[in-house]
């Protein structure tokens, strides 16, 4: 087979490679990226080990092919820290909230939740643990992590409060200068 090019964005980055045509988006991104955040558990995209973003959708790396990604955005576990490497409010709270234990699914949870939190901010309870059914851990028995994502929907909906009140409030504009 003939190998193709791609071109894509993958945490801000372009790239542009040319591929063999059944390379996995997640070998993709393990070897010619070296985003090994990206882990690689089942390979048959049961785990959700190998969880990515492809324009904002979270998807399983394993399971597509690193072509069909071309023209698209990816954002890895690397790529939802802020600037300086600050961590996100999902990544603070699985770190504060022990919603990790030896880490191997971890990646995959942060994405998911990244993507989860920002398309229902106040999730209840029982939609957190069907939003989490998808991605597997062995370690943690689930509990950890179900705080983890209540406290950042809490920590994401305190920040956006907080981003209200600056723009609302007049105080905080700028007194023009005569």
């Amino acid at each position: 087979m003939t190998d193709i090019d791609i071109r894509l964005r993958v945490n801000g980055i372009r790239r542009s490679d040319t591929i063999p045509p059944r390379l996995t988006l997640a070998d993709y991104l393990r070897e010619r990226c070296g985003l090994t955040g990206t882990h690689l558990g089942c390979e048959h995209g049961v785990c959700g080990a190998c969880t990515v973003l492809l324009d904002g959708e979270a998807v399983r790396a394993c399971l597509m092919f690193a072509v069909q990604a071309d023209g698209a955005e990816i954002t890895t576990v690397e790529g939802i820290a802020g600037p300086g490497g600050k961590l996100s409010p999902v990544q603070e709270a699985f770190r504060s909230e022990h919603g990790l234990q030896c880490g191997f699914c971890t990646p995959g949870f942060i994405v998911s939740c990244t993507a989860f939190l920002r398309d229902n901010p106040k999730p209840t309870d029982d939609e957190i643990r069907e939003a989490i059914s998808g991605n597997l851990c062995r370690c943690t028995g689930y509990q950890g992590i179900v705080r983890a994502v209540r406290t950042a929907a809490d920590a994401l909906d305190a920040e956006t409060t907080a981003a209200g009140d600056r723009i609302d409030d007049p105080a905080s504009e700028a007194t023009p200068r005569a």
